[in-house]
């Protein structure tokens, strides 16, 4: 399966391709049968980027999955004022040999879609997180537990496609978009989760299990006094 937003993309490279070959027969040329050559090994390669896999997403109560296949290159102890506690980031760089579709790592609600304009550092780097453009992500599981998911740019990436919109109801393993070309997708969970990954693994999106959200959810009042009342709950 091939994901609709490469379509486009593989069938100028067809065309192209077909059109050089074509007059390169034609008139007998081989530098022009050289360039159908080099056009043709592309089409291939956007097709390879742009599959799009079946996947068995895996069920449980509280269970995440990852969203996005690539390398662990980051478990980090965070704080951040939407998810209200001690939180864990957990990075994913995706080469441009990884599936590029995000999927969603567990049922719930999406609260908020956010866009961030921003640089195109290449996206395995630290900094790449906070500067580069991206997309933030907030859902909200049936449970009460709050996560964010991150789709950030690379240096090749360019492109960030996100499909769903604020208070759609969504399953875990559901394809939501896509990021072009090398990039990042990062997950944001609470500290007090269980963990099931590690620095360095390669993941696989919608498949590989993160790890389990606890019902250690701190209550409102806590919240409010641990962050301020001028914080948006």
């Amino acid at each position: 399966m091939i994901a609709k937003e490469g379509l486009i993309f593989i069938w100028i490279g067809l065309v192209a391709t077909g059109g050089f070959l074509f007059t390169s027969v034609k008139y007998d040329n081989k530098l022009l049968f050289s360039v159908s050559v080099i056009f043709a090994i592309l089409t291939l390669f956007t097709t390879f980027f742009f599959r799009d896999p079946e996947r068995q997403t895996p069920t449980g109560e509280n269970m995440l999955v990852s969203p996005a296949d690539g390398k662990i290159i980051g478990i980090d102890k965070i704080e951040n004022d939407y998810i209200g506690q001690p939180s864990v980031k957990i990075s994913i760089f995706l080469s441009i040999f990884d599936v590029h579709i995000n999927r969603i790592p567990v049922d719930g609600v999406i609260d908020h879609i956010k866009y961030n304009p921003g640089k195109f550092f290449a996206a395995f780097q630290e900094k790449s997180s906070d500067l580069n453009e991206q997309n933030e992500i907030r859902i909200i599981t049936k449970n009460g537990h709050k996560l964010i998911v991150k789709q950030i740019a690379g240096l090749i990436a360019r492109r960030i496609v996100c499909n769903i919109k604020k208070d759609e109801s969504v399953s875990a393993g559901k394809r939501f978009g896509l990021i072009r070309f090398g990039s990042r997708t990062e997950l944001i969970i609470p500290e007090s989760s269980e963990l099931k990954i590690m620095l360095g693994q390669h993941v696989y999106g919608g498949k590989t299990v993160i790890g389990y959200l606890t019902d250690n959810i701190p209550a409102e009042e806590d919240l409010i006094e641990k962050r301020g009342n001028d914080v948006e709950l």
